[in-house]
């Protein structure tokens, strides 16, 4: 039985594009997977959605770290690649069974502290705009919940503006480009947290935190420490996580939040993963929440990506995203565009709204 050339050519890509100048042992990894028979009738044993080397690699890395992969695991620490690749492809070989059934259960998680920079500018204006005294977040796909400590990370942008807590131990910085600066006004408090995922990750289960560890590329050291930063402060103030489909749980995540705080959701490029029809029934949930008292949705997706958003005559697939405010209770939602953000929000340009006060 011949290796499957499909395979072989997606695996080669990843390490030669995808991976080529920012992990050395993932180049080399990948490639040395995509040339081996043996390793790819491995993975041709996972179903075809969940063959994809970002989430094999991420397998092969969270049993290095639970210690069930110690040559692996030695190579990875050593920075060593061409032991890492035959540390990987024996590993596979080997533990296939367990390969398949971490890929079967688990999705590839990204993480990204850019969007902190977006999304507490933008949840202060959505108070300041329903003059309320307290939010309760209601974060949709969040993975593990980092969206919900926005309040408690510091943001430094460059034009010296501070916002957050700069005592935080996660700490992240933005650029900001056009006329307008990012308005300087604190959040309100945040009185509930909550998650809404498929498969949510509780970061306070040993398990679940070492895969978002062994999402990290295992040479990404910057990544490791802020992950773990982000692990930490998490897990002083863990969300309510609530597993399911999104758009289903919408109402029952709103309802928890207390009746005297206003409720805010937010989406950060994860509208993309729903179909039109299910983006709409996401917008069409809100409305029918506001029925009881105002809602709030702050959203960073990508051009055209969130329904009513604006789109300020940009090109869907532009390369940008549209920073996004809708206000819900009133005779009609009122939907805004208040920025695009670049990097997923390493750089934004505030757009704001009238008499939003973010000068000075």
């Amino acid at each position: 039985m011949g290796k499957p050339p499909a395979l072989a050519q997606v695996y080669r890509r990843f390490g030669e594009v995808d991976a080529a100048g920012t992990s050395l042992l993932y180049e080399r990894v990948a490639c040395a997977l995509g040339e081996s028979e043996e390793a790819l009738r491995a993975i041709e044993t996972a179903p075809a959605r969940k063959r994809q080397p970002a989430l094999v690699l991420a397998a092969l890395h969270d049993l290095a770290l639970a210690g069930r992969a110690p040559a692996l695991a030695a190579a990875y620490d050593a920075r060593d690649a061409e032991a890492a690749a035959a540390a990987a492809i024996d590993t596979l070989v080997r533990r296939t069974d367990a390969v398949a059934a971490i890929v079967a259960r688990r999705t590839v998680r990204a993480f990204g502290p850019g969007r902190y920079a977006v999304l507490y500018p933008a949840l202060a204006e959505a108070a300041r705009r329903l003059d309320a005294a307290s939010v309760g977040l209601v974060d949709v796909e969040c993975a593990a919940g980092f969206n919900l400590s926005v309040d408690r990370v510091g943001i430094t942008y460059d034009d010296g503006r501070v916002l957050g807590d700069p005592s935080s131990p996660v700490r992240t910085t933005a650029s900001v480009v056009g006329g307008r600066a990012v308005p300087a006004r604190a959040m309100p408090d945040v009185v509930a947290r909550i998650g809404i995922d498929r498969d949510p990750v509780d970061v306070t289960d040993p398990a679940d935190a070492r895969w978002l560890r062994a999402c990290v590329w295992p040479d990404h050291s910057d990544g490791r420490a802020w992950l773990d930063a982000e692990v930490a402060l998490a897990a002083t103030a863990p969300p309510t996580l609530m597993r399911g489909d999104t758009v289903d749980l919408l109402p029952e995540a709103l309802a928890r939040v207390p009746a005297d705080a206003l409720p805010v959701v937010t989406t950060t490029w994860a509208l993309s993963t729903l179909s039109a029809e299910r983006r709409l029934r996401f917008l069409r949930r809100l409305d029918e929440a506001a029925a009881r008292r105002p809602v709030a949705w702050v959203s960073a997706e990508g051009v055209g990506v969130a329904p009513t958003v604006p789109t300020l005559g940009d090109r869907p697939a532009s390369g940008h995203s549209i920073i996004g405010l809708a206000v819900f209770g009133g005779a009609a939602p009122q939907v805004e565009a208040i920025g695009r953000c670049w990097s997923r929000g390493r750089m934004l340009a505030w757009l704001g709204g009238a008499g939003e006060g973010g000068h000075g």
